[in-house]
């Protein structure tokens, strides 16, 4: 994988993960097959939906809460568990959930945030794996305003690890496009502490 500099943090980008033609299958297989659904949030004092399609994945009786929502883990598809595995031989870090976010079309998207949750731990390691549509994927530093914004444009197939420091220090967003898109499905895997594990 090759390191992407970035003060306070750490980024590496793996381009060609899995192949296109096994992204592409991948990308059809949880299309059809994943309970998919829209959740809403409170903002503003009412409630809206929030402007992507989710399910959340992983070992049984995790739960994971940021912006409101409350997500408890549906069963691994048989697909994605043989994925994480290889995700974990390369990053070199266990993973007990998944996060995917189904983005349709440019309207969808993903603000500004950072993936500092308490279940998280401290400097969580986040392996995002991108499948179908290319997208934008930016960065901005939480504190220095005066630090450039990165940007990267996430492929089919390929691996984004964060790790370090930068879910304390950074942002992160897929913004939206008025440019015609076709969907994209993103995975990410992270190690969801429950009340039965310390956290570090």
């Amino acid at each position: 994988m090759t390191g992407i500099p970035i003060p306070q943090g750490e980024l590496r980008l793996e381009p060609e993960f899995i192949s296109a033609a096994e992204a592409a299958q991948l990308f059809q297989a949880l299309d059809t097959e994943l309970n998919w659904h829209q959740a809403e949030i409170r903002m503003f004092g009412r409630m809206v939906k929030i402007p992507r399609l989710q399910c959340f994945q992983g070992d049984p009786g995790i739960h994971y809460r940021y912006s409101g929502l409350s997500l408890q883990t549906d069963p691994w598809h048989p697909l994605i568990q043989a994925v994480k595995q290889r995700v974990e031989m390369v990053s070199g870090h266990s993973f007990n959930s998944v996060l995917i976010n189904y983005y349709r079309d440019g309207k969808d998207s993903m603000g500004w945030h950072s993936d500092d949750e308490p279940e998280l731990g401290r400097n969580p390691v986040i392996a995002s794996l991108s499948l179908g549509q290319a997208r934008r994927f930016l960065l901005r530093h939480r504190v220095n305003k005066t630090i450039p914004q990165q940007e990267l444009l996430l492929n089919s197939g390929s691996l984004l690890i964060m790790a370090g420091q930068l879910q304390h220090y950074w942002h992160h967003s897929v913004p939206k496009t008025s440019r015609p898109q076709e969907g994209r499905i993103n995975l990410t895997f992270r190690h969801t502490f429950t009340t039965d594990t310390q956290m570090e």
